[in-house]
C-alpha cells in the first residue's frame, strides 16, 4: 500500500526532534519503507510503502505510532506518540430513538452510527483542505471531507447519509441477492452477483454498497440538513470479492478487504464528531448506536527468553524485549524466563505465535545491528523434474542467434485466448477475462506492435498455456513460441533446426496444412512420430511463426551424443545443382541423398536462386579415399534416384 504523509500531519501524533529525513532514512530501516521526501507547497510530504499484512500502518497515525517505537530505539530517546483524544460524553447504546438497524454480525463485526442534526454544508476551512489535497484528495464539502479526512488520519473509513432520505429510518445490513441493482455516488449502476454486503431501508432499496461505496440515493448534498455518521468494519472476503468482481477499487475497499481492526471504529467515530461539531455546527446526539455483539477478547502468545536470543544470536535483555514490545502497543508479564505478550487488538491478526514475536523484536532492535554468517551444511541436491535449466539454455540459444526474449499476458482478450478458454470469474476489464489456451495471438499482436520496424527480428517467448480440464484446475502447458518478421523462410527454419541440434534432439519436420497457415507452408515438428510442435509461414503479414512443447522438448532431448571418431581419410566434396518441378519437398531430396548410399556422409542445401537448388555433398569412406571414379558411380546413383522419385535434373 503507497500512502502520503504530510510532515505537519505525522508531527500532530508523533512528538520528535527528529527531521523529516532522519525520520525517513531510521523508520525505513525498521519498518514501513518511505519512499521519497517530496517538497509541496504544503511542506515535506513522505511517500510511504507499507506492507499489506501491516493495515494498521496504514494510515498518519499508523506510521506515527510505528515511527515513535523506531526513533526512540534509534538515538531520539525522548520521541513519543500522542494519543486519540476520546470524548467521554457520548454514550454508546445497542438502541436509539433515531434509527432501527437490523445487522448481519457475520458480514459487518461492529455497526455504528449517530445522527448529527442541522448540519451547515459549505466548504472545509483551509487547514482540512490543505491535508487532503497534500496526500492526492479533492475537497468536495465539510462532510464528506470529514469521512476522508478520518480515513486517512486513522485508518478507517467513515461514511455519511443524508438522514431523511432513509426511507422509514431503518437498516437492514445484508447479503445481496444475485440480480439486485445499485447505482453508486459515481453514478455507476452495478449488477450485484449476490453474496454482497448492502444496506436497504424502510421501504427495501438498496442505499449502500457497504465497504465499497456509498448510493446515489441516499448522497449527502447541498440541501442536507440531517446527516447520518456512520462507521463500522466488514467482513474482508466478502468485501474483496464484491470489489475484485465490480472491478470497482476504492481506498475504503483496499483497507477493509484488509481486516481492520473493530476497537478502531469508537476513536474513529468520535473524532468525526469532533469535526462535524466544528466544522458543521451540527448538534449530535449523545446517543451513539454500538452494535458489537462480540467484543474484542485480549490474545496471548507465550515465549522463552532463550526462544529469541538463538533466533537473534545475541544475548539480548528481558528489559530491552520488554521496551521494544511495549512501544509497539503489546504488554509483556513475565515469570522468570518466560514471557506472556498481551497482543493489541490492531495487531491480533498478524501476531499470533511467538515466532511473530520475534521478528517483532527483531526489527526494533534493527535487522542491520544482528551477527552474520555464512551458512553451513551441505549443497542441496537439483531439484529433479526442473525445467528451469532446459528454459534458460533456450533462451541462450535463441537469444545468440539474434532472437528477442518478450513478456506477454496470461490473461488476455476474448478474440485472443484461443478455442475454449476459461473465463475469468473477477476480470480486471475486457482485455484480461480469459486464460490463453495458446500463444498464437499473444505473438502475433507482439509482432504487429512493432510493424514499423523494416530489418529483419525474431521475437520469443516461454510461458504457460492453460488448457481446460473437466471439474478441475486447468493443465499448465509451457511453450516456447516465436515469431519472424522481414525473415526468409530458411533462415528462420534453420534457426528453429539448430535449437533443436544443440539440444541433442533429431526432429523430423513433415509438412501438414492447418489454420492460419499459407497452403503448404506449414510442418509439423516431430520426435519419433510424436508431434512436439509446428512451423511455417502465417498467411498474415508474412509472418514466420513456431511453437514448441518445452516438455516434450526435455523428453526428447538425448542425454548424450554418441562418440565417433575422427574420419582418418578426407572425404571428396562436390556441389550439384538441380532443378526441380514446382512444389517439390527439398527436404525430402536431402534426406533421399543422404539415405541413398552410405558413403555420402553429408549433405547440405547449399545455395537457391530462382528454381535451381545447389546441394554440397560429401563422399567418404573409412577406411580409405575414394577415387573419383569411385564417387562417379556414387553420384549417378544419386542423381538416377532424385530424377525418378522428384523430377530433379542438373541444371545445364
Amino acid at each position: 500500500m503507497d500512502l502520503l504523509i504530510p510532515d505537519i500531519w505525522l508531527r500532530e501524533f508523533l512528538i520528535t526532534k527528529a527531521g523529516s529525513k532522519e525520520i525517513a532514512k531510521y523508520v525505513s530501516l525498521c519498518g514501513p519503507s518511505f519512499e521519497r521526501i517530496n517538497k509541496t507547497k504544503y511542506g515535506t510530504v513522505y511517500s510511504v510503502e507499507v506492507t499489506t499484512n501491516r493495515v494498521d500502518s496504514a494510515s498518519v497515525y499508523g506510521v506515527a505510532r510505528e515511527a515513535s517505537a523506531i526513533l526512540h530505539k534509534s538515538g531520539f530517546p525522548h520521541t513519543k506518540l500522542k494519543p486519540f483524544h476520546v470524548d467521554s460524553n457520548y454514550s454508546f447504546v445497542k438502541n436509539v430513538s433515531y434509527l432501527t438497524a437490523v445487522v448481519s454480525h457475520d458480514l459487518c463485526p461492529r455497526f455504528t452510527a449517530v445522527l448529527i442534526k442541522e448540519v451547515q454544508i459549505k466548504e472545509s476551512p483551509d487547514w482540512v483542505k490543505e491535508r487532503l489535497e497534500s496526500v492526492g484528495v479533492r475537497p468536495i464539502n465539510n462532510v464528506v471531507d470529514i469521512s476522508n479526512y478520518i480515513m486517512h488520519e486513522i485508518g478507517q473509513p467513515v461514511h455519511t447519509f443524508d438522514y431523511d432520505k432513509i426511507k422509514g429510518s431503518k437498516m437492514i445490513l445484508r447479503s445481496s441477492r444475485k440480480g439486485e441493482s445499485i447505482t453508486t455516488l459515481d453514478g455507476e449502476t452495478h449488477s450485484l452477483p449476490g453474496g454482497d454486503i448492502v444496506i436497504e431501508d424502510g421501504k427495501g432499496r438498496l442505499i449502500d454498497l457497504a465497504g465499497i461505496m456509498g448510493g446515489e440515493n441516499s448522497a449527502v448534498d447541498k440541501n442536507t440538513k440531517n446527516v447520518l455518521l456512520f462507521v463500522q468494519t466488514y467482513n474482508p472476503t466478502r468485501i474483496r470479492k464484491t470489489s475484485m468482481f465490480l472491478a470497482h477499487r476504492t481506498e475504503a475497499a483496499t483497507l477493509f478487504e484488509k481486516g481492520l481492526d473493530t476497537e478502531l471504529v469508537k476513536p474513529a467515530i468520535l473524532n468525526a464528531v469532533k469535526m462535524f461539531i466544528s466544522t458543521t455546527k451540527g448538534k449530535v446526539e449523545k446517543n451513539i448506536l454500538d452494535l458489537y455483539p462480540k467484543a474484542y477478547k485480549i490474545k496471548t502468545a507465550k515465549f522463552q527468553l532463550d526462544f529469541i536470543r538463538q533466533r537473534l544470536g545475541v544475548d539480548i535483555a528481558k528489559k530491552e524485549i520488554s521496551e521494544t514490545l511495549k512501544s509497539l502497543g503489546f504488554e509483556v508479564m513475565w515469570k522468570g524466563n518466560t514471557a506472556e505478550v498481551y497482543i493489541p487488538s490492531f495487531r491480533s491478526t498478524d501476531v499470533c505465535i511467538p515466532e511473530d514475536i520475534v521478528e517483532e523484536v527483531a526489527r526494533i532492535h534493527g535487522y542491520h545491528n544482528l551477527p552474520s554468517s555464512l551458512m553451513e551444511g551441505n549443497i542441496p541436491d537439483l531439484l529433479t523434474g526442473s525445467s528451469f535449466d532446459l528454459e534458460n539454455n533456450i533462451k541462450n540459444i535463441l537469444k545468440g542467434y539474434g532472437g528477442v526474449e518478450i513478456y506477454t499476458l496470461s490473461l488476455v482478450s476474448k478474440n485472443q485466448a484461443g478455442a475454449g478458454a476459461l473465463k475469468v470469474k473477477n476480470p480486471l476489464g475486457n482485455e484480461s477475462e480469459y486464460l490463453r489456451t495458446s500463444m498464437f495471438e499473444s505473438l502475433v499482436f507482439a509482432a504487429e506492435s512493432n510493424a514499423g520496424e523494416k530489418d529483419p527480428y525474431h521475437l520469443f517467448e516461454v510461458a504457460n498455456v492453460y488448457i481446460p480440464r473437466k471439474n478441475d484446475l486447468p493443465e499448465e502447458k509451457l511453450i516456447l513460441a516465436g515469431i519472424f518478421s522481414n525473415t526468409e523462410y530458411q533462415t528462420a527454419k534453420g534457426i528453429v533446426e539448430t535449437l533443436l541440434e544443440e539440444l541433442n534432439i533429431n526432429a523430423v519436420f513433415t509438412p501438414e496444412d492447418s489454420r492460419y497457415f499459407l497452403p503448404s507452408n506449414r510442418v509439423l515438428i516431430k520426435v519419433e512420430n510424436k508431434s512436439i510442435g509446428q512451423l511455417g509461414n502465417l498467411e498474415k503479414n508474412d509472418y514466420i511463426y513456431y511453437e514448441l512443447n518445452v516438455e516434450e522438448i526435455r523428453k526428447s532431448g538425448r542425454k548424450s551424443t554418441p562418440f565417433k571418431p575422427i574420419p582418418k581419410y578426407p572425404p571428396q566434396i562436390e556441389d550439384i545443382t538441380l532443378t526441380f518441378p514446382p512444389k517439390t519437398k527439398i527436404g525430402e531430396v536431402v534426406q533421399s541423398m543422404k539415405l541413398c548410399n552410405k558413403l555420402v556422409s553429408n549433405v547440405e542445401l547449399n545455395d537457391i536462386y530462382k528454381d535451381s537448388y545447389t546441394f554440397r555433398i560429401w563422399y567418404q569412406h573409412p577406411d580409405k579415399t575414394l577415387t573419383d571414379k569411385e564417387v562417379e558411380g556414387i553420384r549417378n546413383k544419386i542423381l538416377k534416384e532424385i530424377k525418378n522419385k522428384f523430377g530433379g535434373i542438373i541444371k545445364s
